[in-house]
């Protein structure tokens, strides 16, 4: 699924307005429709925030406040109360919102206007308020009446539900937006596609729990329309996975080799051996210190292991290690002896490497390396790990343009963990994942996603959809263990036993 900038999603309004033929009055009465019904059902069904079916309505002048007005107005011929209030920040009402204005008038809905402070209303602590203020058409600071009424917002105790964009939010680049001037949505409905900053964690207290409304934008626009960012959905990961010649032999699905563990974190081992041998590998050899030899043994029966002659940490890079699908990183440690370890694999690699975890920390201190990383590598940092790597940004939007600068500049895919994980293309394409849950963020997870990546690269995957596949899954894996262990008992060992079964829903979904 694209993400589009707001001037492309206007542009889309316009394609839709002028191809259809649709009257923009009429593709507005649209969109306020799917957010009245959703609106309805949740009231209907009694969800939490919604018991108390009394809407105030908060409207702008603009296109975003006639969706508020249309909303009001199909709220109250179900038989809602509804109270309407329009912030009058500028003269410059939009014709749409006009005629909509108009059409309020006749259905017999009074609208009241919020000129200063004093025109402020007093708003109960049950009951539903809809921010209709700005959506995504702002290219401004909110400053006067429009932000002592985004205050008065957010100090009231309602749920609150923002129309195309918390008011006070940019669709894409917010770092320079003021936080007490944005609304902090329970709840964001947009139309067609989400939005770039939808997707940013700095962004989640005022966004909340966002939902994409189909409202028939023209697809072909849309399909022809570029974009860098994209949001991962089932449809695209169906169209990447292959199926199993019935005369397969375990030759046929790759040898992982891969470089784990130290005194302490042979731990990080068995999970990404798991999670390669759960993931589809044929074959997994697992290099870690002597230490960790009958462990990994025991724990992972499936997999072989090669033993490093030091007994708490990697000291040599072995001839013989077997794989040729590598991968470096879970538990392994800093020490400058798997420092030279690390490096002699970048030296000695035919292909694209798998680096996580300690590795990436070795990386940052060794930054000119990264010029030697085979091409179409993988790098799988947390945030932490990437503000190693990369230094110090200037928030989110600063950090995801630095993503794409890593991946491009030294040709490696760049996989930045979180509630959205974020897959860097070299080409400067950024894919952000679906799946996942917050039971996720627990020590282990990062070893179980290396597992997989480098499980899928083994089977032939190419690199990109490996990434793609992997990330997701990994997500929709924890998805189906959640379900079963709740999000507060949930490990990665969950994730990993219930591969099998996410691999399932994907192709059956």
């Amino acid at each position: 699924m694209k993400i589009l900038s707001a001037p492309q999603i206007r542009a889309a309004d316009a394609a839709t307005i002028e191809r259809e033929p649709i009257a923009s009055l009429d593709l507005m009465e649209r969109a306020a429709s799917a957010c009245a019904n959703w609106l309805m059902q949740r009231v209907e069904a009694r969800q939490p925030g919604f018991e108390h079916p009394i809407f105030h309505i908060i409207c702008g002048v603009g296109n975003n406040g006639g969706d508020g007005l249309v909303v009001a107005r199909l709220l109250h011929a179900k038989g809602y109360p509804v109270a309407v209030y329009v912030c009058v920040f500028s003269e410059k009402f939009s014709p749409d919102f006009k005629a909509n204005a108009k059409r309020l008038k006749a259905a017999g809905i009074p609208t009241h206007e919020i000129r200063h402070s004093k025109d402020l209303p007093e708003l109960p602590s049950e009951g539903i308020l809809v921010d209709a203020l700005f959506g995504s058409g702002l290219s401004r600071s909110v400053t006067g009446i429009a932000a002592t009424t985004i205050q008065a917002i957010n100090r009231a105790a309602l749920t609150k539900v923002a129309i195309d964009l918390p008011s006070g939010l940019h669709a894409e680049d917010n770092r320079e937006f003021d936080p007490k001037n944005t609304v902090r949505a329970n709840f964001t409905l947009c139309f067609e596609l989400p939005k770039l900053a939808f997707l940013f964690p700095d962004n989640a207290d005022f966004v909340g729990n966002w939902q994409v409304l189909p409202i028939g934008l023209d697809p072909k626009f849309i399909a022809e329309a570029s974009t860098s960012n994209h949001y991962l959905v089932a449809p695209l990961l169906q169209q990447l996975l292959r199926s199993r010649a019935r005369f397969s032999h375990k030759g046929s699905f790759g040898h992982v080799a891969l470089l784990a563990g130290s005194k302490g974190k042979i731990g990080a081992a068995i999970l990404a051996a798991r999670a390669a041998m759960r993931s589809g590998a044929g074959l997994v050899t697992v290099h870690v210190p002597d230490i960790g030899n009958n462990i990994l043994q025991t724990a992972v029966p499936e997999a072989m292991v090669v033993c490093n002659e030091a007994p708490h940490y990697l000291e040599n890079y072995p001839a013989d290690l077997g794989g040729k699908h590598l991968a470096i990183g879970p538990g392994i440690g800093t020490e400058t002896q798997t420092a030279g370890v690390l490096k002699r694999l970048i030296q000695s690699a035919e292909g694209p490497v798998v680096f996580d975890a300690d590795a990436l920390n070795l990386l940052a201190q060794q930054p000119t390396w990264l010029s030697f990383l085979p091409p179409h590598s993988i790098l799988t940092p947390h945030p932490g790990e990437f503000k190693r790597l990369v230094g110090r940004t200037d928030g989110e939007y600063g950090r995801h343009q630095a993503l794409i600068q890593l991946a491009r500049k030294h040709r490696v895919f760049v996989v930045l963990k979180g509630a959205h994980t974020a897959i860097a293309d070299p080409d400067g394409t950024v894919y952000f994942n679906s799946t996942g849950n917050p039971g996720m963020a627990t020590g282990g997870m990062g070893d179980a996603l290396t597992g997989i990546l480098i499980g899928l690269l083994a089977q032939g995957y190419p690199p990109k959809a490996a990434c793609l596949l992997g990330v997701f899954l990994h997500g929709l894996a924890g998805d189906l263990a959640a379900q079963e262990k709740g999000m507060e008992a949930l490990l990665a060992s969950d994730v990993i036993d219930h591969l099998g079964a996410a691999f399932q829903h994907l192709r059956n979904t």
